[in-house]
């Protein structure tokens, strides 16, 4: 009995740790950006970054650990049912419950891992990563100042740099420009040859200025001008506040230690407050006995899925953990409402699930069902359900290969593909699929999980949250695609390769190239429609999603044309400032422009203006009200006033200080590429964009050089079995993203052409698959 205890955690632990792995990677992508860049500008020490590493994990298991748990019971079970094992053991006499009490170990120890991660670790680590943020928010500003980009971060203060060198510590800034507006009307300006900011604690930056002049003017009479100069200047600069108190009030209540959220919950007299305290009590404890309950569920599916194999457990395991987290969304609602106690709704989903899965055990022990029955919801006559799903993932024997081949229905008539390659992409093709639904299922669940403060607090409506998942899903299927072609080429080939179905193949004479070319053609078609999504569908959907977020975390809506920036760069070495600016018809007011030696960096000349409106016939702007000074290092060569007057420098048609502000993802490369044009022209950060830009193309690459990448290791890991396929594709991607994501944080800081950034690792990676794959024996 031992023995077989044994044999059975094995294979339930192996496919868990397997699926905590890659869905614990898939979540954690999307910080990783973040943190590589922490490194790549090297703004802060590699133990803070190996802390924020870290303390992410944690947060991430929350989701992971569960839906690990039941991916080891179901797939594991499953691939003994679908060999006969569970039938040999149940005819020796072990019953159902014997399966329960050995699986329970299982499920016990991931329940206490989980257990003790909700209620003592993931509580300390976003406590812990709030502490680091604030900490390192210092060291972080100076670095957040981008050249030729106007920087309001600082109060009262505008900054503009001309170019930034990255050093130990700190940034250094060549030709400063900044601009004291405490006074609107007459803003103090500062210009230096270089400046070097640092940390002097945790509240207060100190800006050090060599070889600069400051020039002041009286507010209240134009004619007083003051001009002094310097050679060293040092300008203290308190650290900037978060804006939003109102996110600030929520945000702690998840990093309270639990016994503290209970004291909270228990005495605070704020009904509000002491029913959100509440939820997310039970919710620390509800959530990691979701992997109790998802295993008595999980359990008799896994038993009783006896020709279904592993792809029925991976079906299986996403329809569950979709119903689970639904379940706990619709009772943490109910709760919030007030309909329910936070106990009930918080604790509603494992009350069914125990129900369930307690029914289910009954079912299994007295009268055993066959999961594959459920097909004829779908095919009354017993037809292709199971042959589309079951077929897939389960352990082939090569003798009933070239049956199963025969009695399948061509898809393609065309003499390419052939039935060879019609045969590969139908399994290919279902892979694929459920991969891609896997990932998605969880990418949503954990957003969803992300926005329920927000959603709780602001009463969002149930209709905008699911309107909200569905315009994301595009976002998430288009990031996914490329982890999901890797893994469905691994699953494929393998499965192949182990049920000797290659080998088979190779015996006709068929070369191994010719049997991936149908997975390389549908990798190169994939992404193919992933660049056209991302031209024609894409855009639209992400503008939508971005607004219905907005609306579930109480921010106002976007809006894409802003007029209201008060400092632009022109086109002629100046930059323009300005209090009002009246976008109908035209017309400035409190027009200020500064123009300046782009050698030096010496302010050359300055021009104010009460109002200024364009005028089509002179394609200049009409000043009136004003003054002009003409300046020579710390002398004023001539000063004059105007009722009305024109400038040449001052002649950027009205549509120039018209610019939009949208997101990458919010546009297509045409519309990107010109939107990039604009903005440096008006002196505004367009490093990132420009690697954007560049991966608008580069991105949907990565779904053939994965293929690529696949290929070779599928052959080489796929005897060892599918386990070894699924760490081999982790190990893959976990090596990829990260460099992609060093690669793309150094195109940011400038540290890399775009074209480098962007394009670098899929050559990389590509050059590595197709050398690997000419060393495949044919």
């Amino acid at each position: 009995m031992r023995i077989l205890t044994r044999y059975i955690l094995r294979e339930v632990t192996a496919h868990a740790l397997i699926g905590v792995a890659v869905f614990t990677f898939v979540l954690f992508t999307r910080d990783l950006g973040q943190i590589l860049e922490l490194v790549v500008r090297n703004s802060a020490p590699l133990p803070s970054v190996a802390q924020v590493f870290f303390f992410i994990v944690p947060v991430t298991l929350t989701i992971s650990i569960p839906a690990g748990a039941l991916v080891g019971i179901l797939i594991g079970l499953s691939r003994l049912a679908a060999d006969s094992e569970i039938t040999a053991m149940r005819a020796s006499g072990i019953g159902v419950w014997s399966f329960l009490r050995i699986v329970s170990i299982f499920a016990v120890a991931a329940w206490l891992l989980a257990l003790f991660n909700g209620v003592y670790l993931a509580p300390r680590s976003q406590a812990a990563v709030a502490r680091l943020q604030d900490r390192l928010k210092s060291s972080q500003v100076s670095f957040e100042v981008q050249p030729r980009v106007f920087y309001e971060g600082f109060p009262g203060l505008v900054l503009y740099v001309q170019n930034v060198k990255a050093a130990q510590g700190a940034a250094i800034w060549k030709g400063v420009f900044i601009a004291d507006t405490s006074t609107p009307s007459s803003p103090r300006i500062t210009l230096a040859r270089q400046g070097i900011l640092v940390s002097e604690g945790p509240a207060t930056l100190h800006l050090h200025l060599t070889d600069g002049s400051t020039h002041e003017i009286d507010p209240k009479s134009s004619d007083h001008y003051q001009i002094s100069t310097f050679e060293q200047t040092d300008i203290p600069i308190p650290v900037p506040q978060a804006d939003s108190t109102k996110e600030q009030e929520l945000v702690p209540v998840s990093q309270l230690g639990t016994l503290e959220l209970w004291r909270q919950a228990k005495n605070t007299k704020n009904q509000t407050l002491a029913r959100w305290c509440w939820i997310e009590f039970h919710r620390r404890f509800a959530l990691p006995t979701s992997c109790l309950v998802l295993a008595l569920v999980g359990i008799p599916l896994g038993l009783s899925s006896k020709k279904g194999g592993k792809s029925t457990g991976f079906v299986l395991t996403i329809l569950l953990v979709f119903a689970y987290y639904s379940a706990t969304l619709i009772g943490v609602s109910l709760a919030r409402q007030g309909r329910l106690s936070p106990g009930m709704g918080v604790w509603l989903a494992d009350i069914v699930f125990f129900f369930g899965g307690a029914f289910l055990l009954w079912r299994a022990e007295h009268r055993p069902f066959e999961i594959s029955s459920l097909r004829r919801l779908w095919s009354p006559s017993g037809g292709g359900w199971k042959d589309a799903v079951s077929a897939p993932l389960r352990n082939h024997r090569s003798d009933d290969v070239f049956r199963r081949a025969a009695s399948r229905h061509r898809v393609f008539r065309a003499r390419f593909p052939m039935i060879l390659d019609d045969y590969v992409l139908r399994d290919f093709g279902m892979n694929l699929a459920m991969v891609g639904a896997a990932f998605l299922m969880l990418l949503l669940v954990f957003t969803l999980f992300e926005l329920l403060g927000d959603i709780l607090r602001n009463s969002v409506s149930p209709l905008v949250v699911g309107e909200y998942l569905l315009n994301v899903s595009p976002y998430f299927i288009y990031n996914i695609t490329p982890l999901s072609m890797l893994l469905a080429v691994l699953i494929t080939l393998g499965v192949m390769q182990r049920s000797n179905e290659i080998t088979a193949i190779k015996t006709t004479g068929i070369s191994i190239y010719r049997i991936v070319t149908p997975l390389l053609v549908a990798s190169a078609l994939l992404a193919a429609g992933l660049f056209f999504a991302d031209q024609f569908y894409l855009p639209h959907a992400n503008k939508r999603q971005d607004a219905l977020r907005n609306q579930i975390k109480g921010k106002p809506a976007q809006t894409y044309l802003n007029p209201d920036r008060k400092w632009i760069f022109g086109q002629h070495s100046d930059i323009y400032y300005y209090q009002l600016f009246d976008s109908d018809r035209d017309q400035f007011g409190r027009l200020a422009v500064f123009q300046f030696d782009p050698g030096t960096f010496q302010l050359t000349k300055r021009i104010y203006a009460d109002r200024a409106h364009w005028e089509d016939s002179l394609k200049r702007w009409v000043c009136t009200q004003g003054w002009e000074r003409n300046l020579r290092g710390p002398a004023i060569e001539n000063y004059h006033t105007f009722d009305v007057a024109t400038f040449p420098v001052v002649s950027e048609p009205p549509t120039y200080f018209k610019k939009e502000v949208k997101q990458s993802s919010e546009m297509n490369y045409q519309e990107l590429r010109r939107y990039i044009r604009d903005l440096q022209q008006s002196g505004f950060d367009v490093v990132r964009l420009r690697v954007q830009l560049q991966k608008k193309f580069a991105f949907p690459i990565i779904t053939l050089v994965m293929a690529v990448l696949a290929i070779p290791f599928s052959l080489a890991s796929g005897r060892r079995g599918p386990i070894t396929g699924v760490a081999t594709a982790v190990g893959i991607a976990v090596v990829y993203w990260t460099v992609a994501g060093l690669f793309e944080a150094m195109g940011n800081i400038s540290q890399l052409p775009a074209v480098l950034a962007a394009w670098s690792p899929d050559l990389i990676f590509a050059l590595v698959g197709g050398y690997l794959i000419l060393r495949v024996p044919t």
